[in-house]
């Protein structure tokens, strides 16, 4: 079973960027479609960003595109968020997320993913 550890998150004013890294324990990372969410205090955990297996494919959540990008690098067992023109209401708590689909369609729904990090905040101040 794969576990996760995010790290990265912090304070940051608004405009800033922030990258997000999440390792991976064990050696079958590539076989993984990894995700990202995130969740503010009295809100549903939110879809940000998905990567495929591969890294061929990426999904972003509406109010992200354009300012993340997600990557993966599979020799290093990390997926990452890399976060621009950050605004207050990306403060949350951002996760990364293990799944064994593949298919793109999936990435966006909390029950796809079998496997959570702890998490890590990111606060974006004005």
């Amino acid at each position: 079973q794969v576990q996760l550890v995010e790290s990265g998150g912090g304070l940051v004013q608004a405009g800033g960027s922030l990258r997000l890294s999440c390792v991976a324990s064990g050696r079958t990372f590539s076989s993984y479609g990894m995700g990202w969410f995130r969740q503010a205090p009295g809100k549903l955990r939110e879809f940000v960003a998905a990567i495929n297996r591969s890294g061929g494919s990426t999904y972003y959540g509406d109010s992200v595109k354009g300012r993340f990008t997600i990557s993966r690098d599979n020799a290093k067992n990390t997926v990452y968020l890399q976060m621009n023109n950050l605004k207050p209401e990306d403060t949350a708590v951002y996760y990364c997320a293990a799944t064994g689909s593949n298919t793109g369609s999936s990435y966006y729904y909390l029950p796809t993913y079998h496997t959570w990090g702890q998490g890590t905040q990111v606060t974006v101040s004005s």
